[in-house]
């Protein structure tokens, strides 16, 4: 992966630290950023670097086999591992029951609120749902310090006639656990500089964290834990595998301290389930279905497959054949071999002026939990702490123990195929527009510095809008494509979408984002209009930023 571009650094911001150079300056950057920690990035970047490279540029060989027609299919030499008799590491008491967890952004009062919220667990997020500004993944780091410190809080100021209120942590035996995602492998951090290229993202997320909070987390037997987003095979497993027990010496925390959950949210990953597993054995705890994600990997991975064209979003539910097998695959691996299966997102967010439209909303978070307990997870995720009471309330009901790792579904026969079935369904124009929508409000907030955003009483991060984004790519794209009314779906419609958009949306002051709006337009219009599907949409939005 050629790197991102990055300006000259600053020779007042490189460190004592041989090899290192910051580009940016913030407020208390160097206390967070010690001369030991510095010490630590730059043996981190050296270790890991040149076998990030070499899997990158396996995921562009793997998508050239994809492109030239190829399909993904169970590996044939691994299959010792997929028939051998193994189980992975005890899972900690703290992680034994995990029947619902809430995710967000790393801001000080998303971390209070989450924490707070009487979710078993808090998933603080520096990928998806935060765009990697500098300022964002200091602040974030910081508020993660305060909070496993216990002194976290936050005062909203007054404003529009609201009294200004302040936020503080509950005792910490009242918090829902702390896991953190860290940026995928593909994501560089371009602010760090070691050895005159980027460092990883995800290596400069968990290599701060573990820092300055794996000591106090230890002592509280809460870790520290990670969950570990987008790996398309087992040698990228084995990489994060390494990364780790890199940070554990170089800390002096025993082997296997920091453990992991692990997103099966590509298509890729679903053949390898077990090999992911083992490859990191000694520190696993679970996997968990990123459902979003994971439709865009589909729709990535078969981008010139005219025959596995998905319908539009909505209709493209865990009801549908592919994904169906694809969780059902998840339980019966994970608990095989002794790990959790996690379920996957409601997004929903309570539509407070509609009583008889959120009842509607509210039923169908109700009917995605049941089917996930019902099938075997032991948990689930939501995006808004009002979920917390209905997917608890359902877990409660049907999984009376602290999870159901004891649910084998030994019923459970997928074959390759059935995790590459395209389910059918249409494309309709309030489909494609919603696509063109929910891309264009979700980049220019992203572009603002704001990765979550609640569009339509549905709370959007990346994953969605790449959703978004890779369906109008595919459908424009491909051959004779039409609305379900006959219109084609061409370049002409997306123009005209385009164009009738910021009408629609009306004053960009009251949007997150609102005046990045016409920036997003044009860099949607950009990405949909290149003759190649650009690998993630926030690659080129990320040298838009900082």
């Amino acid at each position: 992966m050629s790197a991102v571009p990055h300006s000259r650094p600053d020779p007042s911001l490189i460190r004592a630290t041989p090899g290192i150079a910051i580009t940016r300056s913030s407020p208390g950057q160097a206390q967070l950023l010690p001369p030991a920690l510095m010490a630590l990035l730059v043996s981190l970047h050296r270790e890991l670097e040149p076998g990030r490279q070499a899997q990158l540029q396996a995921r562009r060989q793997r998508q050239e086999f994809f492109d030239a027609g190829g399909l993904p299919d169970f590996r044939e030499d691994t299959r010792a591992i997929r028939e051998g008799d193994w189980q992975v590491a005890p899972t900690p008491a703290a992680l034994q029951d995990r029947r619902v967890e809430i995710t967000g952004p790393v801001d000080p009062k998303m971390v209070i609120n989450a924490l707070n919220s009487g979710a078993k667990v808090f998933m603080a997020d520096f990928e998806d749902s935060t765009s990697p500004t500098w300022h964002n993944l200091l602040v974030g780091q910081r508020a993660l310090i305060d909070a496993v410190a216990g002194h976290l809080q936050f005062t909203a100021a007054a404003q529009a006639g609201k009294p200004a209120k302040h936020y503080a942590l509950k005792p910490f035996e009242q918090q829902a656990v702390l896991l953190v995602r860290p940026r995928g492998w593909h994501l560089d951090e371009k602010h760090v500089l070691i050895d005159g290229t980027p460092m990883a993202g995800g290596l400069f997320d968990v290599a701060v964290f573990a820092f300055h909070n794996a000591r106090a987390l230890m002592d509280k037997d809460r870790g520290p834990y990670f969950y570990l987003p987008k790996l398309q095979s087992m040698e990228e497993a084995a990489l994060w595998e390494t990364a780790l027990a890199h940070i554990e010496a170089a800390l002096g925390l025993p082997q296997g301290q920091m453990k992991v959950t692990v997103l099966i949210e590509t298509l890729p990953a679903a053949f390898e389930m077990h090999e992911i597993l083992h490859a990191l054995r000694d520190r696993v705890v679970g996997l968990n279905c990123g459902r979003w994600d994971y439709i865009f990997s589909y729709l990535k991975t078969f981008r010139r497959h005219a025959d596995k064209i998905l319908p539009e979003r909505g209709q493209v539910t865990m009801t549908q054949p592919f994904l169906k097998a694809y969780s059902e695959l998840l339980i019966q691996t994970c608990h095989q071999r002794g790990a959790h299966a996690m379920g996957g997102m409601a997004a929903q967010i309570p539509i407070s002026h509609d009583e008889s439209g959120n009842e509607q909303a509210m039923a169908r978070v109700r009917a995605d939990k049941l089917r996930e307990v019902t099938a075997g997870h032991d948990g689930t995720w939501v995006a808004h702490p009002a979920l917390i009471p209905i997917a608890r309330e359902i877990f409660d009901e049907r999984m009376r123990r602290p999870n159901q790792k004891d649910v084998l579904r030994e019923d459970v026969l997928v074959t390759g195929e059935d995790l590459i079935r395209p389910s059918t369904g249409t494309i309709t124009r309030a489909g494609f527009e919603g696509n063109v929508e929910v891309c264009v409000r979700y980049l220019a907030a992203w572009l603002d510095g704001n990765g979550c955003v609640p569009i339509h009483w549905l709370m959007e991060d990346a994953a969605t809008a790449e959703i978004s984004r890779t369906q109008l790519w595919q459908w424009l794209h491909a051959r004779d494509i039409h609305l379900a009314d006959g219109t084609a779906i061409d370049f002409k419609l997306l123009a005209s979408t385009l164009q009738a958009l910021p009408g629609k949306l009306g004053d960009p002051g009251q949007l997150p984002g609102g005046g990045k709006i016409d920036e997003a337009i044009a860099l949607l219009d950009e990405l949909s209009r290149s003759d190649e599907l650009t690998e993630f949409l926030t690659l080129p939005a990320y040298q838009r930023i900082d």
